[in-house]
């Protein structure tokens, strides 16, 4: 794992937690200041919590940082995430300027960034940040895999 983001990638990692320890899919993402690598922003899922189909970790992430920043544009800050974003959170990071978007786990079903629209080849795309993989390990789509083989058991209770 790229030891700059080490850190970073840990606390999405630990908010993704919180999120499955809530009921929530494990996901969550840190936004930082590039030039400092001061945290202005972390979230998790809170769909389920605030029964809102938008309040994706990255969402909330992204409104966070804008309000503290005071800006709705988030030049010069990076995203870390735990799992390939939506198509949803795709476009919202290209419309906040986000730098770089730093991630372990691709979703084949439901990303759209390396998967499905692959939102940053668009033609409507004004705005393409750096995409940044790490390797965790596996740590994420494991918490992921554990989730939905949970909810899948459950199902028949």
């Amino acid at each position: 794992m790229d030891q700059k983001y080490h850190l970073f990638y840990e606390l999405a990692y630990n908010l993704a937690q919180v999120a499955y320890d809530k009921d929530e899919v494990p996901v969550g993402a840190v936004i930082i200041k590039d030039s400092t690598f001061e945290v202005i922003s972390s979230s998790y899922n809170q769909m389920r919590q605030n029964r809102s189909s938008i309040d994706h970790a990255e969402m909330l992430a992204i409104k966070i940082a804008m309000t503290r920043l005071d800006n709705e544009r988030l030049n010069g800050c990076s995203m870390i995430i735990t799992l390939e974003p939506c198509p949803m959170c795709a476009q919202a990071i290209s419309f906040a300027r986000l730098s770089n978007i730093i991630f372990s786990t691709e979703d084949k079903k439901s990303g759209g960034v390396l998967n499905g629209p692959v939102i940053y080849n668009s033609s409507s795309c004004h705005h393409k940040p750096s995409i940044i993989r790490i390797n965790d390990e596996g740590r994420s789509k494991k918490l992921l895999k554990k989730f939905f083989q949970n909810k899948r058991k459950n199902k028949g209770n």
